[in-house]
């Protein structure tokens, strides 16, 4: 899935080499037999992190964005709601440069889609998104892999 404003849909080629070892670790590696924890794919440039998580009500999440990395989150087990947004005109929250992490107010209106087992969504800089919702009334156990891919 690309989804992005016409103006910027040629800024990134998304099938370069660095997203290329992204996808082929993600096809390689079971992510549901690894620890969670920090994996090397391409030294600083492109590395995956394993997360176990349950899921929350999307009113107690917020939004983020990166400057310095795409994100290609990978859904490895259970079921997950994402809002997907663009970051202009939101208003910043939080702001952790060392973590290359940056928090929004959550915004009126926003896109979601439900993750399950086996999908991946692509996020750049200027997209502001909001993992780890639930998409169910309950939580859900989650695995996912989160490649984050230098711009």
């Amino acid at each position: 899935m690309l989804n992005a404003n016409i103006h910027l849909i040629e800024k990134y080629d998304y099938l370069e080499e660095k997203f290329r070892k992204a996808y082929q670790w993600l096809r390689e590696n079971d992510a549901n037999r690894l620890e969670p924890g920090s994996y090397p794919i391409d030294g600083d440039d492109v590395y995956a992190s394993v997360q176990a998580y349950e899921t929350q009500p999307s009113s107690q999440r917020n939004f983020e964005s990166h400057e310095k990395f795409f994100d290609v989150q990978y859904l490895a087990s259970g079921i997950e709601k994402f809002g997907v947004t663009s970051v202009e005109g939101l208003k910043e929250k939080e702001r952790f440069p060392e973590r290359d992490l940056i928090f929004y107010e959550n915004p009126d209106q926003a896109g979601w889609i439900v993750l399950h087992p086996g999908d991946a969504i692509v996020v750049a800089p200027e997209d502001a998104h909001c993992p780890m919702c639930m998409a169910g009334d309950a939580p859900t156990a989650v695995r996912k892999v989160v490649v984050k891919v230098r711009v």
